[in-house]
């Protein structure tokens, strides 16, 4: 067999080869919610950073994240979130909540940011998706720091 002939027969069968392969898969994880940074206002009530973190290969449209924090084991309240954005592919964003929390979470709060101590926190409920369409519960456990400098601030 010449040499042109094996050339070419490689050459088309590599173009073969190529055009019969898939796109990459559509991978859907589910989604996650965690608290990036609780800031105590004078009101009393707490500014929540809460980031949204998509873990899908695909981008994903957030409509809905219905949550309840726990902080240093007291109940902070709940809160409900329509976040109406589209975050993309293995990436995050970060929400803005207001909470006016129990008062055994205020009184952990103000202990830790007052003594410099981390507290434990626990934020669980629903995250609902547009596209991909999904409703998934969610459960993330952490800690939050007081934020030197910054009075009143925890991430």
């Amino acid at each position: 067999m010449s040499r042109l002939l094996k050339t070419v027969l490689a050459i088309s069968f590599l173009a073969l080869i190529t055009a019969c392969s898939s796109a990459p898969k559509k991978r859907i994880n589910p989604p996650r919610a965690s608290i990036q940074q609780l800031a105590v206002q004078a009101d009393g009530s707490w500014q929540l950073s809460v980031r949204l973190q998509n873990f899908s290969s695909v981008s994903t449209a957030f409509s809905n994240v219905s949550a309840k924090l726990v902080i240093g084991g007291q109940d902070a309240g709940t809160f409900t979130l329509q976040p109406g954005i589209s975050i993309g592919p293995e990436s995050a964003d970060v929400v803005m909540a207001r909470l006016v929390p129990a008062l055994g979470a205020k009184l952990v709060v103000a202990s830790a940011i007052a003594s410099g101590q981390s507290s434990a926190y626990s934020l669980s409920g629903t995250i609902v998706t547009t596209d991909p369409k999904g409703s998934y519960p969610f459960n993330y456990d952490s800690t939050l720091n007081p934020a030197p400098g910054l009075n009143g601030v925890m991430r």
